[in-house]
This record gives structure tokens, C-alpha cells and sequence, in this order.
């Protein structure tokens, strides 16, 4: 404000880029939750339309009586590849965010 910055132009030139880390943090952090929401999925899915953590529990809970390791080791592994993703993209960001808010 000293130098004629208005409240718009110390957050756009000084506060924004210096929380990107931090913002990516929250997004890393929220976009697992969201991912991994089990409860919700339970509550309100309907049908064929369902999130994958139910999709997984249904898969686990067959009344077949056979248990197929290598369809529910498949099945866990390809609903952890975006969480995985996410984070192999966004991880020097993730690093950088946790250490500043150190």
C-alpha cells in the first residue's frame, strides 16, 4: 500500500504466487478425499452408478464362495492409478507446499 498497490495488486503480484505450493497441497489433499469418499458412495449411489470404493467392496463381497486375488488385487491397483497419478504429477509441488507451511 506504501507504493500505490491496492488490495487486488498485492494479492494478484504478491499472496497468489507465493501460496501455489500450498494451494496445490490442498488440491492433492481434497482430491484424495474425494477420491477415496466411501460413506457417501454407500449412501446415495444407486445402482450401476457407483463410485469406485463401492464398485471395490462389491467386488471383495462376492457370493461366489472363490476368491480371485488377482481380480481384487487388479481391481485395487487400477482404483489407486489416479490418486497415484496425481500425486507423481503434482509431487515437487506437494514437497514444496508441506515444507513452507513447515
Amino acid at each position: 500500500m506504501m507504493d500505490g498497490a491496492g488490495f487486488f495488486r498485492i494479492f494478484w503480484r504478491i499472496l497468489l504466487p507465493t501460496s501455489g505450493p500450498i494451494i496445490v497441497v490442498t488440491v492433492i489433499y481434497q482430491f484424495t478425499n474425494i477420491w477415496n469418499d466411501f460413506l457417501f458412495g454407500v449412501s446415495f449411489s444407486s445402482g450401476e452408478a457407483s463410485p469406485m470404493t463401492v464398485a471395490l467392496n462389491n467386488l471383495v463381497s462376492s457370493s461366489t464362495g472363490v476368491k480371485e486375488y488377482n481380480v481384487d488385487m487388479s481391481a485395487a491397483i487400477f482404483a489407486a492409478l489416479p490418486t497415484l497419478f496425481v500425486y507423481v504429477v503434482a509431487g515437487r509441488y506437494f514437497v514444496r507446499g508441506l515444507m513452507a507451511g513447515a
